[in-house]
C-alpha cells in the first residue's frame, strides 16, 4: 500500500492526491494512509498536505526502489519485477536463489548498499550505501550455454549507452567486464550461468557501478584506478533513472543479440574499445602474454596477436596496458 501511494504521488506531480479516495478504494482508514505518509517521509520524502485536498510529493530521495525506477522506465520486461533491499550481502548471491524458484525473465535484484559485494575471482567490490547502483538482473534468454558469456559484452554496451545517454560522458570499455572513463574503472560486470546442458535457464548479470561518490568514498588504494559519474560531472546523478535507461538499453541488446547473433553487438562493443589496436598485456591463471588486441571473436573471445605473427584467442584474462 505504501508504494501504491508513492506511485500516485508521483504520477500527481505535485498536485494533491486525496487521502480519503485511496482509504475508501482499498478498505483502509484515514488514520491508515497518514501512517504510510509518516513512513515515507522517515524514509526521506517530503509530503505536504493542503486542506480538504489531500497530500502532495513536495521533494523525493535518491532511491534506487521500484517505484522510483518505475517512474523512469521503458523496457518491456526487465525491470518490471525488482526487490528491493535497504542492505544486503550481495545481489547476486539473492539472484541466484530467486532465479532458481522462477521469476520471471527480466527481474531485478538491487541494495543500496551491500557488504560482501564481489567482481571476477570473488574480488570484492566497495558498495558505499546510497552511492552507487548495486544490482543483479536475472535474464532468461533463449541461448545456448556456449552463447552466454556474450552477455557480458551486451551489458557492457548497454551500460555504455545508458551512461552516454544520459550524463554525456563518454566511456569505454576494458574487456571483458570493465567500464572505465579516463582510464579509471567506474562499472564492473559479473555474468553468471545456470544451465542444462544444452540449455540456459537463467544468466545472471551482476552491476555494480559507481555514481555518486566523492573521492573520500573509496579507499586510499582505489583513488588512483576508481571513479565516479559525480566525480567526472561535479553533480549528482539520479540513480534510479540510470538503472531505468540501463535496464532499457540492456533489454533491447539482449533481444538484438538473441534475434540478430552477436555480430551486430559486436560492432557496437569494438567501437567502444578502449583495447582494440593497443599493445596489451593478458594476465592469466598459469601464464602471462603480450600483443596487439585485434578485436573481439563472434564468441566475444579477445583475439591477441603476438610478436611472431600468431593469433591467440584470450577467453579470461586480467588485460593490462604495458608502460
Amino acid at each position: 500500500m505504501k508504494n501504491e501511494l508513492l506511485k500516485r504521488l508521483f504520477e500527481a506531480k505535485g498536485e494533491p492526491v486525496s487521502g480519503q479516495e485511496i482509504a475508501d478504494q482499498f478498505g483502509l482508514s484515514r488514520t491508515a494512509i497518514w501512517k504510510y505518509v509518516k513512513e515515507l517521509e522517515s524514509e526521506g520524502y517530503e509530503v505536504g498536505t493542503v486542506r480538504k485536498k489531500g497530500y502532495y510529493l513536495i521533494t523525493a530521495p535518491d532511491r534506487v526502489d521500484e517505484v522510483n525506477i518505475h517512474k523512469h522506465l521503458t523496457a518491456n520486461r526487465y525491470g518490471k519485477t525488482i526487490r528491493y533491499f535497504d542492505t544486503c550481502s550481495s545481489t547476486q548471491i539473492i539472484a541466484h536463489e530467486e532465479a532458481q524458484s522462477g521469476v520471471p525473465d527480466g527481474t531485478v535484484i538491487i541494495a543500496d548498499e551491500q557488504t560482501t559485494g564481489r567482481g571476477r575471482m570473488l574480488r570484492p567490490w566497495s558498495s558505499v550505501a546510497g552511492k552507487g547502483i548495486w544490482m543483479s538482473v536475472i535474464a532468461r534468454p533463449t541461448l545456448t550455454p556456449q552463447q552466454a558469456p556474450q552477455l557480458t559484452l551486451v551489458a557492457a554496451v548497454a551500460i555504455i549507452r545508458a551512461i552516454e545517454d544520459l550524463t554525456g560522458i563518454e566511456a569505454a570499455i576494458k574487456w571483458p567486464n570493465d567500464i572505465l572513463v579516463d582510464g579509471k574503472k567506474i562499472t564492473g560486470i559479473l555474468t553468471e550461468l545456470q544451465a542444462d546442458p544444452d540449455q540456459v535457464k537463467a544468466i545472471i548479470i551482476g552491476i555494480g557501478m559507481n555514481v555518486n561518490q566523492e573521492a573520500a568514498d573509496f579507499p586510499e588504494e582505489l583513488h588512483a584506478i576508481a571513479t565516479s559519474l559525480k566525480m567526472l560531472t561535479g553533480k549528482s546523478v539520479d540513480r534510479a533513472q540510470l538503472v531505468a535507461k540501463i535496464l532499457g538499453f540492456l533489454e533491447l541488446y539482449t533481444d538484438i543479440y538473441v534475434k540478430n547473433g552477436f555480430s551486430p553487438i559486436k560492432l557496437l562493443w569494438e567501437g567502444y574499445s578502449n583495447t582494440t589496436g593497443r599493445r596489451i598485456r593478458a594476465v592469466m591463471l598459469n601464464e602471462t602474454i603480450e600483443g596487439v588486441a585485434l578485436g573481439i571473436s563472434d564468441e566475444g573471445v579477445l583475439q591477441l596477436k603476438l610478436d611472431d605473427g600468431s593469433i591467440r584467442g584470450i577467453y579470461s584474462a586480467d588485460i593490462e596496458i604495458p608502460n
